[in-house]
C-alpha cells in the first residue's frame, strides 16, 4: 500500500513521548524502548528487544515531512540509532520493525518534543475489568495501569486516546455498546501502548427489533419492475449512466447506486458506470431475463481506448441474451458473479485497447469466453462454452470449459476445483414479494455454477432480521444495530465513521450494495470483527481517512487458534482504498487473525492516481495490504497494489492463494527510500513468513512500474522460507515499459526483467 509506513522516531523530551496511533501486530511485552538526549541537536533511540531479532528498524518524521527510514545497530541485543540536525520544539513522529522468531511486528506510533531530557522505559499496558464482552445491562468499568504514579487518559468514541481525551479518575459507566480505548502516561516514560476493550450491551438478553420485510431503501437504489415501459426504464438508466461514466470526473466522486430488477423479461441496454452495482432479484439467475446487454467499455475519450481504470462495478444473479455477445471489459474491483449469459462473453474493450482485471464466480457462459487485450483474470466455479486468449496470467478453478494448463505459453493455470468456496449472500424476492437474503452452503471441492442443478444449496434470511444502513446512519446507530443482533444491509452511499464498527456475534451478515464506502475520520479502526464462527462480508469499500489507520478491517483477534472450518468467515467483494478521492493512511488495509476465513475477490489499493493532493510517497502512506495469521486461511483472487512494505505478508500455516495480480508502488523516489529489512532492493510483493511450513499458491504475478525513478530495482517479488512444504505454481514477473527491474521472481530464482520491453519472467514451479 501507500509508501513506506510514514513511521517516526521519538526521543524523550521536555514534553514526555506520546502513543499517537496503535497496532495489533506488537504486543507491549516483546520490548521496552528508551531515548537518550546527546545534546541539543542529538539524541539516541534504544529498542530493546525481549526475545533476540534478527534486525530492528525504525522510521521517523520529523515535524510531520520528511520520512526516514533506518536499520538500527545492534548492541548486545540492544538496538540503537542516533537522529540528527534536532533544534528545541523539534517534534518528531516515530515507531519501530522487529523480527521476532520469523515474522515482523510494527510497534504503536509515538511522538516527542526536543527540549530536555528524558527517562528510559515504558509505560504498562492499561488493562479493564471486566475485560470487555456481551452484557445484559451497563457496566461499571476500571482501568487500571501497573507503572506506578501514572496517569490514564481514555476515548469512548473509538477514537484513539491522546494527552487531551478524558482523564481517568474512577470507574466509568459503559451504558450502550462501546469499545473503550486507554493509554498510560508518566513522566520520563514512553506512553503505554494503546489498549481496548469491546462492550456490548443489551445484545446477550434481546434479539434485532423486527425490521420491515419490505423497506425503504433509499434514493439510490432503483427497483424496476416488469410491468414498466423498457422506455421508462430505459431513460432512468441512461440519466444515471452519463453522470456515472467519465472516467476523469465520476472516478473519485460520491455518486452510489443500485440497480435491482424484480424478476421478468427486460429489453434493456444497461451501461454500467463508477459505483453501480446491477442485480436481480430472483433466487436463481434465470429469474431476471435481460434481453439486451449489460456492458462495461472503454466509453471516454479521456481513456483512449483502454479499459485499465474501470473500476468499481458490479452485475450479478441475472441472465442476459446478448445480440454479438456481452462486453465486461473491466480492471479490479469489478466482479461479474452468478450470470448466465446466453451468448459469447467479452473481456476486453471493443478497442482491443488494455484492460487490467478481473473476476468472474458461479457463472455460466454458453459461447466463448474470449480476453483478448484483457492482461489477467480469474474464473472460479463456472461453465464456459470455451476460452480463447490470455495475456499474461489466465488462471481458473472449478470452471468446466477451461483451457489445460499452459503456463508460460500460453499463460492458463486451472485447477480442476476450488479446494473450499461459498458463493456470496445476496438479495431476491419470495413469493409473496418479500425481501429475503439467501446465504449460499460452504462447498469443498468446487466445480461449476452453484447453481447448475437448478437451485443454490444454502438457507435464506429474513428480512426482517436486517438492519438497512442508509443515509443519515453513524457509526453510533449501526453499532447498536449489531449490538442488538441485527445484520446489516448497506445501502450505497458514503459513510464517514468517528469509531470502529464491531462485528461481535457469529453468522452476522453485513451485505453492502451500490459500494457503500466506509471511511475512518479520525484515525479509528474502520471495522472489527470478533473471532466467531460463519461472518460474511460482501459488497463493501473501505476509505481510507486523512489520519492514519492501524487497519481499516480486522477479522479475528490476536492470537485466534479456534477452528471454524465448519462454518468460516467470508470477506467477498470487499475493497480497499487509500488515497484518490481524499490522503488516506492506514498502515494496514486487512489482517485476517481468525483461521479457515475464505478471502474471495479483495482489491487492496493505494491509489497511483487520483484527485489532487491525495497522492504521493509521503501523501497517501499506507506498509501492507493484506496480513494474514491465521491458519488454513484461502484467497481466491487477490488483487494488491502499491504498498510501500511487503503488499501481502503471510504468517498463517496451510494458506492457499488461487490467483494473485498486484503492481509494486510507482512512485518510489530513490532506491534509498525503499530498501528492505534484509538490506535488499525493496520490498517481497509476497512474503510467507519464516516460520510458516505449508503454503500452496497457483498463478501470481507481480508488475514494476518505477515512472518516478526508472532506478529503481526490486531484488525479488515474492519471498518464501525454504520449506518442503511451501509450494509457487506458475508465477512471473514482468516490468511495464521497461520502467525499472525486478532482479529474481522467487527468492533467488528467476532471470531478472528484460530492461526497455514488457516481457514476463516466469518460474513454473518452486521449489
Amino acid at each position: 500500500m501507500a509508501l513506506l509506513a510514514v513511521l517516526a522516531l521519538a526521543l524523550a523530551g521536555l514534553l514526555g513521548l506520546t502513543s499517537t496511533s496503535g497496532t495489533a501486530a506488537a504486543a507491549s511485552g516483546d520490548y521496552t524502548q528508551s531515548v537518550t538526549p546527546l545534546g541539543a541537536s542529538q539524541a539516541q533511540i534504544t529498542f530493546t528487544p525481549t526475545t533476540p531479532a534478527l534486525y530492528v528498524d525504525v522510521h521517523y518524521l520529523i515535524n510531520g515531512t520528511g520520512q526516514q527510514n533506518f536499520r538500527m545497530t545492534d548492541a548486545a541485543g540492544s538496538w540503537t540509532r542516533t537522529v540528527g540536525s534536532l533544534t528545541t520544539g523539534t517534534l518528531v513522529e516515530y515507531w519501530f520493525t522487529y523480527e521476532k522468531n520469523g515474522p515482523q511486528y510494527d510497534t504503536p506510533h509515538f511522538s516527542y518534543t526536543q527540549g530536555a531530557a528524558g527517562g528510559p522505559g515504558q509505560v504498562a499496558t492499561p488493562a479493564f475489568s471486566p475485560a470487555g464482552g456481551s452484557f445484559p445491562s451497563a457496566q461499571s468499568v476500571t482501568i487500571t495501569d501497573a507503572t506506578a504514579g501514572s496517569t490514564i487518559r481514555y476515548t469512548l468514541d473509538g477514537s484513539l486516546p491522546t494527552a487531551s481525551s478524558t482523564l481517568y479518575t474512577g470507574p466509568i459507566t459503559v451504558a450502550a455498546s462501546a469499545t473503550v480505548q486507554a493509554v498510560g502516561s508518566a513522566p520520563g516514560l514512553t506512553d503505554s501502548p494503546v489498549a481496548a476493550a469491546t462492550f456490548t450491551i443489551g445484545g446477550s438478553t434481546t434479539g434485532c427489533p423486527t425490521q420491515s420485510d419490505t423497506p425503504d431503501f433509499g434514493p439510490n437504489v432503483h427497483v424496476f419492475d416488469p410491468g414498466m415501459s423498457s422506455a421508462a426504464i430505459q431513460s432512468q438508466l441512461d440519466a444515471q449512466f452519463a453522470q456515472m461514466k467519465d472516467t476523469t470526473t465520476a472516478q473519485f466522486a460520491e455518486n452510489r447506486v443500485a440497480d435491482l430488477f424484480k424478476p421478468g423479461v427486460y429489453t434493456v441496454e444497461d451501461n454500467v458506470g463508477f459505483y453501480t452495482s446491477v442485480a436481480g432479484l430472483g433466487q436463481n439467475p434465470d429469474d431476471v431475463t435481460i434481453n439486451g446487454h449489460v456492458t462495461v467499455d472503454a466509453f471516454n475519450a479521456s481513456d483512449a481506448g483502454n479499459a485499465t481504470q474501470n473500476f468499481w462495478r458490479s452485475a450479478e444473479n441475472l441472465a442476459i441474451n446478448p445480440a454479438g455477445g456481452d462486453r465486461w471489459a473491466v480492471a479490479q474491483a469489478a466482479p461479474l458473479r452468478r450470470v448466465d449469459v446466453h451468448g459469447d462473453l467479452q473481456l476486453y474493450p471493443a478497442s482491443y485497447g488494455w484492460a487490467s482485471g478481473g473476476y468472474l464466480a458461479d457463472t455460466k457462459v454458453t459461447g466463448q469466453a474470449s480476453s483478448a487485450s484483457q492482461q489477467q483474470w480469474y474464473t472460479r466455479d463456472s461453465s464456459l462454452g470455451s476460452w480463447s486468449g490470455g495475456v499474461w496470467n489466465m488462471v481458473f478453478s472449478g470452471t468446466a470449459g477451461a483451457p489445460a494448463t499452459t503456463f508460460p505459453n500460453p499463460p492458463e493455470t486451472t485447477l480442476g476445483t476450488t479446494p473450499v468456496s461459498r458463493d456470496v449472500p445476496y438479495l431476491y424476492l419470495d413469493g409473496t414479494g418479500r425481501y429475503r437474503v439467501f446465504l449460499p452452503a460452504l462447498r469443498t471441492g468446487a466445480s461449476g455454477p452453484s447453481w447448475a442443478g437448478g437451485s443454490t444449496p444454502g438457507s435464506s434470511r429474513a428480512m426482517s432480521r436486517f438492519y438497512v444502513v442508509k443515509a443519515g446512519d453513524t457509526a453510533t446507530t449501526i453499532n447498536a444495530a449489531l449490538a442488538q443482533g441485527c445484520d446489516l444491509f448497506v445501502t450505497p452511499g458514503v459513510y464517514h465513521l468517528d469509531r470502529t464498527l464491531n462485528v461481535t456475534k457469529a453468522d452476522t451478515v453485513v451485505l453492502g450494495i451500490g459500494y457503500p464506502t466506509f471511511v475512518p475520520d479520525n484515525g479509528a479502526n474502520a471495522m472489527q470483527v470478533a473471532d466467531v464462527d460463519g461472518v460474511r462480508l460482501k459488497g463493501l469499500l473501505f476509505d481510507a481517512g486523512t489520519t492514519n489507520s492501524a487497519a481499516l478491517l480486522t477479522v479475528g483477534t490476536t492470537g485466534s487458534s479456534a477452528s471454524h472450518a465448519a462454518d468460516p468467515t467470508t470477506i467477498q467483494d470487499v475493497f480497499f482504498r487509500i488515497g484518490g478521492e481524499i490522503a488516506g493512511r492506514a498502515t494496514t488495509s486487512l489482517i485476517v487473525n481468525s483461521s479457515d476465513a475464505i478471502i474471495d475477490d479483495i482489491w487492496a489499493w493505494r491509489a497511483d492516481h487520483g484527485n489532487a493532493g491525495t497522492v504521493g510517497w509521503g501523501v497517501n502512506t499506507a506498509d501492507h495490504g493484506l496480513v494474514v495469521n491465521g491458519a488454513n486461511v484461502e484467497a481466491t483472487g487477490l488483487f494488491v497494489e502499491h504498498y510501500q512494505k511487503e503488499e501481502v505478508t503471510w504468517n498463517g500455516q496451510n494458506g492457499r492463494t488461487i490467483f494473485f495480480q498486484n503492481e509494486m508502488p510507482y512512485d518510489v523516489p530513490n532506491q534509498a527510500a525503499w530498501t528492505g529489512p534484509s538490506g535488499a532492493n525493496g520490498y517481497a510483493a509476497y512474503k510467507v513468513g519464516a516460520g510458516v511450513t505449508s503454503h500452496e499458491a497457483w498463478g501470481l504475478g507481480s508488475y514494476c512500474y518505477f515512472n518516478v525513478n526508472p532506478s529503481v530495482n526490486a531484488y525479488h517479488a515474492f519471498e518464501v522460507p525454504a520449506a518442503a512444504g511451501v509450494r509457487f505454481h506458475d508465477t512471473f514477473t514482468v516490468s511495464l515499459g521497461g520502467k525499472g527491474t525486478i532482479t529474481h521472481v522467487i527468492d533467488d530464482t528467476g532471470a531478472i526483467t528484460p530492461t526497455g520491453s514488457t516481457v514476463p519472467s516466469n518460474v513454473v514451479s518452486f521449489p
